[in-house]
């Protein structure tokens, strides 16, 4: 009885010690986490590289905090570190994607195909990336819908990035009927890209016949913009240059196709 009194006793202690390193522990991590998240060092780095770096170090300070738990329960580490040694083929073939998943985030980190903030389209999701963790990729959707992407993916697909480059194109079609004068056309859609307070004149702006029908003429219209403005752009563009069609009368090949039957 004395010596079960005393087995009881060392458990006992030992699990109480364990608690209070794990409480005490996870309390630490935060606060330096939290201190490590204040650091003027980190403002230099951008916000994906900050936030990669912050999860790593977090993860690593709570597999030291199970190890000390682990060793203050009296388990003798060289038996903790052989069995999970031979665990670690089988977990390891359990957890083939998250390992590749994992894998997969590093080397966004080293490659960095993309950064927190750019409009991707990759892993079949399109939206801005909003994180980057160790195993995920977060992307939020235009209509703001957040679809999680597991890095694996991403290193075998092909990712574009809309947002890399500090210049987009736009580039529309424009019909009207073949009766019209090209030249006039041209000059016309040309005029009202220069009123854009969005487009870019370095490189020119691009408007030329490109294709048609029996009844109608497609111009193929092509306009520079600052990245940012690309959408601005589009939807300006659409609506100034069919205003300036109307204002001076051209002729839609549908009109003018229902006026001859007329």
């Amino acid at each position: 009885m004395d010596k079960i009194k005393e087995m009881l006793t060392g458990t006992a202690g030992n699990i109480l010690g364990a608690i209070v390193i794990l409480i005490v522990g996870i309390i630490v991590i935060r606060l330096v986490m939290k201190a490590l998240r204040k650091l003027k060092g980190f403002e230099k780095l951008d916000q994906t590289m900050t936030r990669f770096i912050l999860n790593f170090i977090k993860w690593v300070l709570y597999v030291m905090l199970i190890i000390a738990v682990i060793g203050m329960l009296g388990v003798p580490m060289a038996e903790v570190i052989a069995v999970l040694a031979s665990a670690g083929v089988a977990v390891g073939l359990a957890l083939q994607g998250a390992l590749s998943n994992l894998a997969g985030g590093i080397l966004l980190m080293i490659l960095r195909p993309f950064k927190v903030g750019d409009y991707v389209d990759a892993g079949g999701a399109s939206g801005f990336v909003h994180s980057i963790n160790l195993f995920y990729t977060v992307i939020l959707t235009i209509d703001n819908k957040r679809v999680t992407v597991p890095n694996g993916n991403l290193m075998n697909a092909n990712v574009t990035d809309y947002t890399a480059e500090p210049k987009r194109r736009v580039d529309l079609v424009f019909a009207c009927a073949k009766s019209e004068k090209p030249a006039e056309i041209q000059q016309c859609i040309l005029d009202a890209v220069a009123n854009s307070k969005y487009a870019l004149q370095d490189p020119e702006p691009f408007a030329r016949i490109s294709g048609g029908t029996n009844e109608s003429m497609e111009f193929t219209v092509r306009v520079w913009c600052n990245t940012e403005d690309y959408w601005d752009l589009y939807f300006e563009l659409n609506q100034i240059i069919v205003e300036a069609f109307a204002a001076k009368g051209v002729q839609a090949p549908a009109l003018r196709v229902l006026n001859e039957k007329a």
